[in-house]
């Protein structure tokens, strides 16, 4: 029974997506599959399904990651990341797919060459133009999340691109109601699809506005203190009003709003790095980018909006009596909250916690003191790699096989990490690990 409670609501949601996938295809089937009478007319057929379903493709990934708390209930964020990824490709392709079949279907069917029917659909139908934009739009914004394109942007290059794609799905929108011919006179059809849009604003607003301001107003985060971490790290410590009944565990995250003049616009997934107390919560950021090198001079009394909290790296997940929670670098903040107040007795407890070198570790004398009082194990792995191997494992752990295991870090080091517990003949549900952004 337990187990049909963990697997309902993702499947409730995976149910509510293939429900519309289908009513999208009936639609399809009674409109485009009537018109097929030829080879050029299949084509343009075929194109019309694939860019109906291109078109879903997009709101659904907008509606999966609006962190609306009924839906982070429902399925975790690590959960809806992993469903978004093919989901992306595939809207792409789909869409791109469209393009491709649409203008060969014409081209074919007019017998002229591409380059003239690429030049009659822009300019004689209306909506081609601002589809051709949104395409584009959406194509250059997967690309941004190419593993290798992804590392060399900054955070807040990366997150501005992707509020491009609302513009895109609005431009796309509205070219389907124009020139779709599966809408055109079909008033029920129309009616559906342009609820499929609203619904969808309406989970996007309420997830990314309505709610996070609505909390805001109620908790009154403000910024309490501002601690320098040694030379590579910054925390910043939050109060506000009626935080007891904020429902957050450690290694959990929020997504943070500074209200500065330079940070408004923006926010940053941050993990607690201590447990919350019901006064104050804490998070610790390394200097890595340009808002984590300016947290410094975020003043005392700044307004905060957090959204979440998020994740499920916590406890919560626990079924052995012995953990162990490795970390990798700045993934040491949600294993710090862990380590606080997880629970468990003396020698029940250890962790690793790799980095890059010995001014890169933060949290040092925190991590000691709790591993003390908790009577913890703590192994600190300084230098390359940035993940342990078997070997450290072993040596450190000798019965990890027989633990929880809890894995925060760079997804390099997160994914190396798992691949080695695997190894060693720890069980992937005894392994819990978080994704705190795309």
């Amino acid at each position: 029974m337990n187990r049909w409670r963990m697997m309902g609501p993702p499947v409730a949601v995976a149910a509510i997506i293939a429900g519309n996938a289908a009513i999208v295809v009936a639609l399809w089937l009674q409109n485009g599959l009537a018109d097929v009478r030829d080879f050029p007319s299949g084509l343009v057929s075929a194109g019309r399904l694939t860019g109906l379903l291109g078109a879903y493709l997009a709101l659904v990934q907008l509606a999966l990651l609006s962190r609306l708390p009924a839906l982070e209930r429902a399925a975790a964020l690590d959960r809806r990341v992993a469903w978004h990824r093919p989901a992306a490709i595939g809207c792409i392709g789909l869409l791109c797919a469209h393009a491709v079949l649409i203008t060969a279907g014409y081209a074919v069917g007019d017998r002229i060459g591409l380059p003239a029917e690429i030049g009659r659909l822009l300019t004689g139908y209306p909506g081609v133009i601002t589809a051709v934009a949104a395409l584009a739009i959406l194509v250059a914004v997967t690309a941004t999340s190419a593993r290798r394109l992804r590392r060399r942007l900054r955070y807040e290059t990366w997150h501005f691109t992707h509020l491009y794609v609302y513009l895109a799905v609005a431009l796309a929108y509205s070219h389907q109601i124009a020139t779709g011919s599966d809408f055109v006179g079909n008033p029920a059809a129309r009616v559906y699809w342009t609820c499929l849009y609203l619904v969808t604003a309406a989970i996007v607003l309420a997830g990314r506005v309505a709610i996070p301001l609505a909390r805001a107003f109620r908790f009154r985060l403000r910024v309490v203190r501002v601690l320098d971490e040694g030379p590579t790290a910054t925390s910043i410590e939050l109060g506000g009003r009626r935080l007891d009944r904020l429902a957050v565990r450690s290694g959990q995250f929020f997504s943070w709003r500074f209200l500065t003049r330079a940070d408004w616009w923006e926010a940053h997934p941050f993990s607690l790095s201590a447990a919350p107390d019901g006064q104050r919560l804490r998070i610790t950021v390394k200097r890595l980018g340009d808002f984590s090198a300016r947290v410094r001079s975020i003043r005392p009394g700044t307004r905060v909006i957090a959204e979440g909290p998020f994740g499920a790296f916590t406890s919560a997940s626990r079924r052995r009596r012995r953990a162990a929670l490795i970390a990798g670098g700045v993934g040491i903040t949600p294993i710090r909250a862990l380590l606080e107040d997880m629970p468990g007795a003396p020698g029940d407890i250890a962790v690793v916690y790799r980095s890059a070198s010995a001014a890169d570790v933060i949290l040092r004398d925190e991590l000691n003191e709790l591993a003390t009082r908790r009577g913890a194990e703590i192994h600190y792995l300084i230098g390359e790699p940035r993940a342990p191997s078997g070997d450290d494992l072993r040596t450190l752990v000798p019965d990890i096989a027989e633990r929880d295991v809890y894995v925060c870090g760079p997804p390099e080091m997160t994914q190396a990490t798992r691949a080695t517990l695997r190894g060693y003949g720890v069980p992937a549900r005894q392994i819990t690990t978080e994704r705190f952004s795309l």
